[in-house]
């Protein structure tokens, strides 16, 4: 029997808790979902025996293991991937007919594309902050869940991305990833610094952007 839940249903609930926040023990997943651990274990019990979820003991210095629930590729497969599998034909198909400079025209176009629909979006921004704030409820509707986290008021942000929708079409070229973070240091501007910090293509869960506001010197 094939699983299927809905967006807000309470295993897809879980299973965008693990995505977002990494690996967790059951009492993480309790109090991030407000439920019992004993409510967590069930759902989590379901997912696991769907192989949605597994488990592994995550050492800490000076104490016992601890048991910690992940998604398996399965479960991270429930989450969209922007139509995979045609995103990586076309790639495969422009770089036959026009070769390595055909894909960086192809990711420049995008590119250009993407920074006029996020320019026209946050025109009204008025702040840095403000413009981090937009682009991120831009980016968390195109499903990257986004989300972003002040690390000094003012100054300094940390952009977050937890899915890639794109990521298959990033496997096969690593050119969008490039153009990822050349798309957000054109939208945010030259008084801006922008810089990865951690990156779901190196096997990291999430992609992580430091956004920080540079002091110009007179």
């Amino acid at each position: 029997m094939t699983f299927v839940a809905s967006l807000d249903s309470p295993e897809q609930q879980l299973l965008g808790v693990i995505k977002r926040h990494g690996a967790l023990s059951l009492a993480g997943i309790a109090a991030q979902l407000t439920i019992s651990q004993e409510a967590a274990r069930q759902r989590v019990n379901r997912l696991a025996h769907l192989g949605l979820v597994q488990k592994f003991e995550q050492r800490k210095s000076g104490g016992r293991p601890l048991g910690v629930w992940e998604l398996s590729a399965k479960g991270h497969a429930r989450f969209p991937d922007a139509h995979a599998q045609l995103s990586v034909q076309l790639l495969d198909a422009a770089l036959s007919l026009h070769g390595n400079e055909g894909i960086e025209q192809l990711l420049t176009a995008r590119e250009h594309a993407i920074t006029s629909k996020y320019e026209e979006a946050l025109a009204s921004a008025v702040s840095l902050e403000e413009r981090l704030q937009q682009l991120v409820e831009l980016r968390d509707a195109e499903g990257y869940m986004a989300r972003l986290e002040t690390i000094e008021s003012g100054k300094t942000w940390r952009l977050i991305e937890d899915h890639c929708p794109i990521g298959a079409a990033a496997a096969s070229c690593s050119g969008f990833c490039a153009s990822e973070t050349r798309l957000f240091q054109a939208i945010l501007g030259d008084g801006v610094g922008v810089t990865r910090e951690e990156h779901i293509q190196q096997g990291e869960k999430r992609c992580a952007y430091k956004i920080t506001a540079l002091t110009v010197s007179c």
